[in-house]
């Protein structure tokens, strides 16, 4: 008999079990399971982050940009009570405050929701995302300090030049999106100009540059000194209603930004405040999920000033 046939084996190896094999399949399963969620979780946590991140450098960079310039609105000019009549007042609001009352691109000036009559190619439309009409904003200086300076769109500004500079801020439809009722892709853009010294504008009314690549809101409100103790904040189009106009000492501007990447998450925030008013977005079936946050920024106009006494004694007033 051959060694093949004589060979042993031990009577105890044995394979294993259907019970053995489903229990190593069950902890298979459940440990596969775990991992699954925990990169879910992680990526889901790296896309708000990056998401957040997105939102912030937006709101740091961009609208600081944006105060820097709206802080410097009415310089250069020697009348400091700004209001829709001051000849090259900081916000410009009608023809009058470019010296030039027969303006007609009104769509250009600082519009808010609820004004008509608006003019001009690629003027305001007052789009937005929200059930409110978007604002545009549209400030004027001139460049009086020893140093050169930019306007919004990069256009340099030689210190001394005899040329008015003159940006508005706007809401419009992202390069190559497609206008639509429900949610769009927005972006908030500034197109400057210049308005020399006969008060001719040139250079103004084009879409401008992009600064905040993703928003959905843009809103500004006018603050007034209209007593001593007293400020009120408007919009241009109740400001322009007024008889008795006091000037502009402040702008309130307020935003709702969003990332450029959709989160991972079912959570969608809707609503969102904005100068004090609840905003809805609209409804939207088709809408990826963003992060979105609003923010508020309030600039006291540098040569913007009210003087106003009350309340003394005859003899000092």
């Amino acid at each position: 008999m051959s060694a093949y046939h004589n060979k042993s084996y031990p009577s105890t190896i044995q394979g294993f079990t259907l019970i053995e094999l489903m229990i190593s399949l069950v902890l298979g399963l459940l440990i596969s399971a775990a991992v699954i969620q925990v990169y879910i979780i992680s990526t889901r946590t790296l896309t708000v982050q990056q998401s957040a991140s997105e939102v912030q450098d937006s709101t740091v960079f961009a609208l600081q940009a944006i105060d820097d310039h709206v802080r410097i609105a009415n310089l250069g000019n020697p009348i400091t009570n700004i209001t829709d009549a001051s000849a090259h007042g900081g916000v410009v609001l009608t023809g009058n405050n470019i010296g030039n009352s027969s303006y007609a691109n009104t769509g250009y000036l600082t519009v808010s929701a609820g004004q008509t009559g608006t003019a001009g190619t690629n003027g305001w439309t007052g789009v937005s995302n929200t059930g409110t009409a978007s604002d545009q904003l549209t400030i004027q200086y001139k460049n009086i300090t020893p140093n050169d300076l930019y306007d919004c769109e990069g256009g340099k500004v030689d210190a001394g030049i005899d040329q008015w500079v003159i940006e508005r801020y706007f809401v419009r439809l992202a390069t190559n999106a497609t206008a639509k009722t429900e949610v769009q892709d927005l972006v908030l853009a500034c197109d400057a100009g210049r308005v020399d010294s006969a008060n001719v504008v040139s250079g103004f009314g084009d879409n401008g540059e992009v600064i905040v690549s993703a928003i959905d809101q843009f809103q500004v409100l006018l603050g007034t000194l209209t007593d001593i103790s007293q400020l009120t904040y408007l919009p241009a189009k109740t400001y322009l209603e007024l008889t008795d106009k006091p000037a502009i000492t402040t702008v309130k501007l307020g935003v709702i930004v969003r990332s450029n990447t959709p989160l991972i998450t079912d959570a969608d925030k809707s609503q969102f405040t904005v100068l004090g008013n609840t905003q809805t977005l609209k409804t939207d079936s088709e809408r990826k999920k963003y992060y979105r946050r609003s923010y508020e920024s309030t600039i006291l106009l540098r040569n913007a000033r009210v003087m106003s006494v009350t309340g003394l004694p005859s003899s000092v007033q």
